[in-house]
């Protein structure tokens, strides 16, 4: 049976999320969903419910006027997250049953579900059946591709394994007097945030997120997993990233990666992708994420960018995203 979201569920929803979930992580919960304004996104999750028993959820908006159902808007990863004592054949097949039945009574044209990779999952197995299964029922899928480090391979000299420009900008930066910390005051927030908005403007664009927000997230929704990092020079911050830890630190991710473009001089761009890569080993992360490198769905590689992540001796992973017409 499937039910349709309203705020009496939202604690029993972020549990299974948090803590009994094959494949979830914080993005999915009611908690970091909420910080988006009411009635921003219309709002159509569901849950899974089987003798009485939540099974799964899947967070969800409607868009175009109806006709289309995303898993979410409002998050990187919306996804169908599953129980761990549901993630099987036989629940699989009455969970699909139950949501494309449920997809075609409310007169759905076409629906979107991004998934979370197993790098940013709670549940350590990589149990791949779940995306199987939207291949059985006709979906297609669309791939962002994605970078990052195993934490377990950084050894004494690791950055001899970096691409020779890498390598030869992070000397340079080295020499200078440039100061790694983390940001812990609301003032240094700000001036990360300035920075941010800075290194913005050359894509004609805004930070997904405003100052106020990534306020809250530091200092109450999300306040276990935000961290802000900076790179200073003569204590001017000259490059920064806010950084999500996902599950329990098994992944350092960098959500915002950003510095000043009248100081690239300095190579304070390679300068904080070192010192990210030590604060995560030497904090007990097991991966070091860097983001993707693709946009529209991953219709669109930018490849510098890529080619630049690549420089930092990364491994690639793939985001995906199931859709199907109806």
């Amino acid at each position: 049976m499937i039910v349709c979201y309203e705020e009496k569920y939202e604690k029993a929803w972020d549990d299974l999320v948090l803590n009994d979930s094959i494949n979830g992580n914080f993005l999915q919960t009611r908690n970091f969903l909420n910080y988006h304004a009411k009635g921003k996104f219309t709002d159509h999750s569901m849950l899974f419910f089987k003798n009485d028993v939540l099974a799964a959820v899947m967070p969800a908006n409607e868009a175009d006027n109806g006709r289309l159902l995303i898993s979410h808007q409002g998050s990187t990863y919306g996804g169908l997250i599953v129980r761990k004592s549901y993630a099987s054949t036989s629940n699989y097949n009455w969970i699909f049953d139950e949501m494309m039945e449920h997809f075609k009574e409310q007169g759905y044209k076409e629906v979107r579900i991004s998934m979370p990779h197993w790098l940013y999952r709670n549940e350590e197995r990589r149990n791949e059946l779940l995306d199987y299964y939207f291949q059985l029922r006709g979906f297609d899928v669309n791939s962002e591709i994605g970078f990052y480090i195993d934490l377990s391979t950084i050894h004494e000299g690791y950055e001899k394994n970096f691409d020779k420009l890498r390598r030869r900008k992070l000397k340079k930066a080295c020499e200078e007097n440039l100061v790694f910390k983390e940001l812990v005051s609301d003032n240094d927030v700000k001036l990360f945030y300035d920075v941010l908005s800075d290194n913005m403007k050359k894509f004609n664009k805004e930070p997904l997120h405003s100052y106020e927000e990534l306020s809250d997230f530091k200092n109450v929704r999300l306040k276990d997993v935000t961290h802000f990092f900076g790179v200073f020079l003569d204590d001017e911050l000259i490059a920064g990233s806010m950084v999500w830890d996902f599950c329990n630190k098994k992944v350092f991710h960098t959500q915002y990666l950003a510095s000043r473009k009248d100081y690239l001089a300095y190579n304070p761009n390679e300068f904080l992708y070192f010192k990210l890569i030590e604060e995560a080993k030497k904090t007990g992360f097991r991966y070091l994420s860097y983001g993707t490198a693709s946009f529209e769905h991953g219709r669109v590689y930018n490849e510098s960018l890529g080619m630049y992540k690549e420089g930092f001796n990364t491994d690639t992973y793939t985001n995906k995203m199931y859709s199907i017409t109806l």
